[in-house]
């Protein structure tokens, strides 16, 4: 770890900060205003359908003005649209609510980006450990996130909006932080240089296919579990203070292991440690059929937070095996594209169904995205073992 990977990891920190509190009470705050109880997670998924329209102007900006400058622009996304959630929430304007979330997917999109530039600031045998070391930053947001949402719930009167304002203070520190990162210039344009292959051609290799498919059923099955959580939650009884104690916890489940997912990963190998993650998915959706007390819920979610890593490290690790130095920005916006359009998906999804069908029926939904994800990684290990041993 250099001084720019523990920069970068207190940048993911604070960005996933600003994730755990947009998920703990986008759901709460759009089901006091949204004029339909189905309605309730528009908001959530307006972060991530703004994330996932975002992912080619980012990808343009990222080519024009290089890693830091594209990234602080998307912290004065995230701040301008923290204060514009907190004025809806303070006008209950549910509509102006969700278009503030959808312009909030920008900053979404540029911080899906940090774990790949912790590749290129590190030395290449390194990379796998840096990118899980960089993703172990969101243990920052674990803690800080659901914590900021209880204590600045009822700042301004409004339910909530105190914790948007929050935000937009802990999008200033990030800038700050940002402001004294340094990345490796990127290499100057040359005339008639190889751009590497088209993008219909790098999306066809099995290994770009299983990463992305890794990668985006792996964020799908978590956010359409843990969107739900608050809203599953209340209609149980529970307080607040509740959900945010089982949503530090699932944080905690998502980013502690980063400290060693990326040892596993040169260990066992990355298709191994991403099936792992998919046993965990599968071991929490049994746990939360099991009841609704306290404990299920936390525990599930934590499950739920581990196999996520397993499955995004790897997925992310997986990646860097489909593209070439000179395709990055657009093979990693087309990564980003799919991840963010599944999220958007079950970020519907999540409260439709919590909202007709219910906790236990929103649990074995579940279990279909879990199943192709495994299904996929069954295939890349056969498309591997056939290709070293020919018949």
């Amino acid at each position: 770890m250099n001084k720019n990977l523990w920069l970068l990891a207190g940048a993911q920190g604070l960005f996933l900060t600003n994730n755990v509190v947009f998920m703990a009470i986008n759901g709460l705050v759009g089901l006091a205003l949204a004029p339909l109880g189905w309605m309730a997670t528009l908001p959530v998924m307006g972060y991530v359908l703004g994330g996932a329209l975002s992912t080619p102007l980012v990808a343009r900006t990222q080519s024009a003005f290089g890693r830091q400058a594209s990234f602080q622009i998307g912290l004065l996304v995230a701040l301008a649209s923290a204060l514009l959630c907190a004025w809806a929430v303070m006008d209950r304007n549910f509509w102006l609510l969700v278009a503030a979330t959808v312009v909030a997917g920008y900053y979404s999109a540029n911080g899906q980006l940090y774990r790949f530039a912790a590749a290129e600031l590190s030395a290449p045998a390194f990379r796998d450990k840096a990118v899980s070391l960089v993703l172990a930053g969101g243990l920052v947001g674990a803690v800080l996130g659901p914590n900021l949402a209880v204590r600045t719930k009822d700042w301004l009167g409004a339910p909530f909006a105190g914790a948007y304002v929050a935000l937009a203070l802990v999008a200033l520190l990030a800038m700050a932080l940002m402001a004294f990162l340094r990345f490796p210039p990127a290499p100057a344009p040359v005339a008639g240089a190889d751009r590497g292959r088209p993008l219909s051609v790098i999306v066809r290799q099995p290994v770009f296919i299983v990463a992305t498919a890794g990668a985006a059923l792996g964020f799908g099955v978590m956010n359409l579990l843990m969107a739900a959580t608050p809203l599953a939650m209340q209609v149980c009884g529970f307080a607040f203070d509740d959900a945010a104690l089982v949503l530090e916890w699932h944080v905690i489940g998502m980013f502690a292991p980063g400290f060693f997912t990326g040892h596993l990963i040169a260990r066992f190998g990355v298709l191994t440690i991403m099936g792992v993650g998919v046993v965990l998915n599968i071991a929490c959706i049994l746990v939360a059929l099991s009841g609704v007390d306290l404990h299920q819920f936390l525990i599930a979610l934590f499950l739920l937070g581990v196999g996520w890593n397993f499955l995004f490290t790897g997925s992310t690790t997986l990646s860097l095996q489909a593209y070439r130095p000179e395709e990055k920005n657009r093979a990693q916006a087309a990564i980003n594209f799919c991840v963010f359009a599944t999220m958007a998906l079950t970020s519907f999804a999540s409260g439709a169904l919590v909202t007709t069908q219910g906790w236990q029926w929103l649990n074995i939904g579940s279990l279909v995205p879990v199943g192709l994800t495994g299904l996929a990684l069954v295939w890349l290990a056969w498309v591997r073992r056939q290709a070293h041993n020919p018949a």
